[in-house]
């Protein structure tokens, strides 16, 4: 989980944290930013008819959150991709998408203010992760 904070940015953006984005989060939330075991999350969906073109209309939207603290080959292995919310809907997600992300956002709110004691097994210490 300290991969984005101790590799060496070459030339190319090979990862999220090479970006100016992430450059600038640091700089805007030192505070975060100063803790590389603090977790960075992307959240993203996409829509499909679980009937195909002829079936019957029906799309089912999976809300899936995968953290960008690990190295490049990794962030996209099933194994760091984790289903938080399945949205059902008879037409178009879009529209109602909100209402399903509603329970998520406390949370993520709370990892964000208050964060979350954890443990560190590889340096052994006890430290408040957040997560953004």
């Amino acid at each position: 989980m300290r991969w984005h904070g101790e590799h060496q940015f070459t030339s190319d953006i090979s990862h999220q944290s090479d970006a100016e984005a992430w450059k600038h989060f640091r700089c805007k939330y030192p505070g975060y930013a100063s803790e590389m075991r603090n977790v960075h999350l992307g959240l993203c969906t996409d829509g499909f008819n679980l009937f195909g073109k002829g079936g019957r209309k029906y799309s089912l939207s999976p809300v899936i959150v995968t953290p960008y603290n690990i190295p490049p080959a990794f962030c996209m292995k099933r194994e760091f991709l984790f289903l938080a919310i399945l949205v059902p809907y008879p037409n178009h997600p879009r529209r109602a998408l909100d209402v399903f992300l509603k329970p998520l956002i406390p949370e993520l709110q709370m990892l964000w203010h208050e964060g979350v004691r954890v443990y560190d097994v590889s340096l052994k210490t006890n430290f408040m992760m957040r997560a953004v």
